[in-house]
């Protein structure tokens, strides 16, 4: 079969996630990728990398040859990935908690748009209340931009991430790239009924302001508004079952890094990721302390929207309400002095302080405003001050 007819059978080849019949080969692909193998060597084994670096990638491979043994379909990977989640939130957490999951019907295809605060972890931790309650996982909307590698594009895709096009060039090849992307997403929900997660703007929540953006809604109406030129906007959001998600983390494994991010764009207007930062932030965000956890699914979205400002307004507010303030948020307004009067210290025990005081010594002096931003403005966001 020629690579125009397959494209021609299959539209959505080049974004959506492996299926079970492509699993095998990746998986040896995986296991005879150069890049992939010196960095699991970099990281595990970095003194024999150095002193017999052909030694150390065959180990690696048949590292990976052994871990995926028995490995055959997506479920089975994403198993695999489960037994990880189990140990990361058993080592790395206090609790994790979860919210109006039970609200939402067990076999329908849902919309999970969340705020966004860990390349990784939030959808992971959606993935894994899902998991938990005996539902089908949901397949992951990823940026391109994460996916400068192969190998990790097939990781990602092999536990169920499709492509959000980000570096496409010019107008007309965007507006493709969107149009093909909004048709997949709306396939997903109505046609395989398979739920899916995606963030409600480009980019984490750096600042810890969460706020939807309406160009992500005027993308996921594309596909439906083109099917019905004359379909009113509440009708084509309501098809497409979409719900918000909250998630808060008491503390964030990046957000010193997110400190620098934020003080270099503040005092030189940009900032310059080095090679593989993302990748160095979702292994921070995995291995990372992460304190308690809550997730919040929200109601579907219904009603006669006018625009996708209306439709983002109500993201925000479902976000916003779902969103758990925990003791370190409370700190850092005090210690930010920014609005006293929103203080609310009646669930911050001695313990509560301590750890963020040690949290906090270890932050440097010029970035510490910044820091203790990205606890506080959750609170002020939700009071409507910022």
């Amino acid at each position: 079969m020629t690579q125009e007819s397959a494209t021609t059978n299959d539209p959505f080849a080049s974004i959506r996630p492996y299926q079970d019949d492509e699993v095998a080969d990746v998986i040896v692909r995986l296991a005879n990728n150069a890049e992939l193998l010196d960095a699991l060597t970099q990281f595990k084994l970095p003194r024999l990398a150095r002193i017999a670096p052909r030694l150390a990638r065959t180990i690696a491979s048949f590292g990976i040859r052994r871990e995926m043994r028995g490995v055959n379909c997506v479920y089975d990977f994403q198993m695999r990935i489960a037994s990880y989640m189990d140990r990361m939130i058993r080592t790395t957490t206090e609790t994790f908690e979860v919210e109006g999951l039970d609200r939402l019907k067990h076999d329908q295809a849902y919309l999970f748009i969340g705020n966004h605060r860990d390349i990784a972890l939030d959808p992971a931790f959606v993935n894994y209340a899902l998991y938990q309650a005996g539902r089908s996982t949901v397949r992951i909307a990823i940026g391109d931009n994460l996916l400068q590698k192969p190998y990790v594009s097939d990781l990602m895709r092999l536990n169920k991430s499709f492509i959000v096009p980000r570096s496409a060039k010019g107008k007309r090849a965007m507006l493709a790239a969107y149009q093909l992307l909004s048709s997949y997403i709306r396939h997903s929900i109505g046609e395989d009924n398979h739920s899916i997660w995606m963030a409600q703007r480009e980019g984490r929540a750096k600042d810890g302001i969460d706020r939807a953006d309406p160009a992500i809604i005027k993308m996921l109406t594309m596909a439906g508004r083109q099917a019905d030129k004359q379909a009113k906007l509440g009708d084509v959001i309501g098809e497409l079952q979409m719900v918000p998600v909250s998630i808060s983390y008491e503390y964030d494994p990046c957000d010193l890094q997110k400190a620098r991010e934020l003080y270099a764009m503040h005092t030189e207007g940009a900032y310059q990721k080095i090679e593989f930062e993302d990748i160095r932030s979702i292994v921070a965000g995995i291995t990372g302390a992460k304190g308690r956890i809550k997730l919040t699914f929200g109601t579907p979205l219904s009603g006669d929207f006018d625009s996708p400002e209306s439709v983002a307004q109500e993201i925000d507010k479902q976000v916003l309400n779902g969103y758990h303030l925990f003791p370190s948020h409370q700190l850092a307004l005090e210690a930010s002095g920014l609005a006293p009067d929103l203080v609310d210290l009646s669930e911050v025990t001695e313990m509560d302080r301590q750890r963020f005081r040690a949290r906090l010594a270890e932050v440097p002096t010029h970035l510490r405003d910044w820091w203790l931003a990205q606890y506080a403005n959750p609170v002020l966001n939700r009071a409507g001050r910022l």
